[in-house]
């Protein structure tokens, strides 16, 4: 089961480390080494919110999600992505851009840092969108029940989130503004790029969450409608019906996904820049990177550990509001990735041992029940 759903992160990253050394020599398959670890770790809880979405595909759009999906995320948000980036804000054209990133990337890396504010508050706002959705939602599980309870209640009130992440983004705006004027920058304008881009970030969010929602209540009415056909078919002796509506749906989920997946990567294109300028490395070591975070997608859905653990999903959506939170402070203040990674990580490992916990306690709950109640057999003393 491992090596059938890692096979391919272990091939990319054989081919990944022998391009490294060939590209140049052993000193850059140490940097794409450090670097897809650090895409793992920064990472992590991407995989386990993938999954919760992963596991309502079928078999076909898991596997799209592995192919067409990686080329994606390691072509597009890995190396295309920050080429993009430098010809918008630099106002050039693209092939001058890639021209910066393969001879000038000293120039190339300033480019992308001056572009950063704008990177942040798009990707910030669409995190911190994700984060208010799952909070606010009354769930039948819930992990720290003493927040959430009240967070669920005040969730009943339309367009909460919305109006949340719109004075976070205000916020954030404002002291951007002052922080540049106190440094003694023009910087109105910068000030309108984090707002537009924040809320860019959150139009994204409500176009393409919007559209999966939908599509996902179309196609479990569809699928009610198909089952119920199914039964009627086999009771008739008649070939079953396929659901065209399916692929439609499942389309507008991989997106969402591939949005979702774009907004995690921004933290570590950028944190990128700690490690190496050179584009070439920062691709093969992001890419390795992504690779994996898919695969373990796939994993976590196969072995079904969202359901085995169920506060894994509370602890990565906590890891996502504190990414986003992280992501919006980037904008005044320089944050280590290490910290950023390590957030993740003690988050979702809190949330993995209190699943264990409770796993535990409701073991003992079914035993104790299975065995004869001590206050009903005489205690013949």
């Amino acid at each position: 089961m491992v090596l059938k759903t890692f096979g391919w992160s272990f091939a990319i990253t054989v081919l990944g480390l022998i391009a490294a050394v060939f590209y140049d020599g052993w000193t850059a398959l140490g940097l794409v080494a450090i670097l897809a670890i650090m895409e793992i770790s920064l990472s992590f809880d991407n995989a386990v919110v993938n999954a919760g979405i992963l596991k309502k595909m079928n078999a076909f759009w898991q596997k799209i999600f592995l192919t067409v999906g990686v080329l994606i995320a390691v072509f597009g948000m890995r190396l295309v992505f920050p080429v993009v980036i430098v010809a918008i804000s630099a106002k050039m054209g693209p092939v001058e851009a890639v021209d910066l990133a393969f001879n000038q990337p000293n120039r190339y890396q300033q480019l992308v840092t001056d572009a950063h504010p704008s990177i942040a508050a798009f990707g910030g706002m669409f995190l911190l969108m994700i984060f208010l959705d799952f909070i606010f939602e009354d769930r039948d599980i819930k992990w720290l029940g003493w927040l959430e309870r009240p967070l669920a209640k005040l969730g009943k009130v339309d367009m909460l989130s919305v109006c949340i992440a719109l004075i976070v983004l205000l916020v954030c705006a404002m002291t951007f503004a002052t922080h540049a004027h106190q440094h003694g920058g023009v910087h109105a304008d910068k000030q309108s790029t984090v707002l537009i881009s924040g809320i860019a970030g959150l139009i994204t969010y409500l176009v393409v969450g919007g559209l999966s929602s939908f599509f996902e209540n179309r196609l479990e009415e569809e699928e009610e409608r198909e089952h119920e056909a199914e039964e009627k078919a086999a009771r008739e002796g008649k070939p079953k019906s396929a659901v065209v509506l399916a692929g439609q749906a499942a389309f507008f989920m991989f997106l969402y996904l591939e949005v979702l997946d774009a907004s995690f990567s921004f933290d570590g294109v950028i944190g990128a820049f700690a490690i190496t300028n050179d584009i070439v490395i920062m691709a093969l070591g992001l890419g390795i990177g992504a690779m994996y975070v898919r695969s373990l997608t796939v994993y976590l859905v196969r072995q079904g550990t969202l359901d085995d653990y169920v506060y894994l999903e509370h602890g990565a959506h906590y890891a996502i509001g504190a990414l986003a939170v992280i992501l919006l402070v980037t904008i005044r203040y320089e944050i280590n990735e290490i910290i950023t990674g390590l957030v993740g990580v003690i988050l979702i490992a809190w949330s993995f041992f209190s699943s264990v916990r409770r796993n535990k306690r409701l073991a003992a709950e079914e035993g104790n029940a299975g065995s004869p109640d001590k206050s009903e057999v005489p205690s013949g003393v």
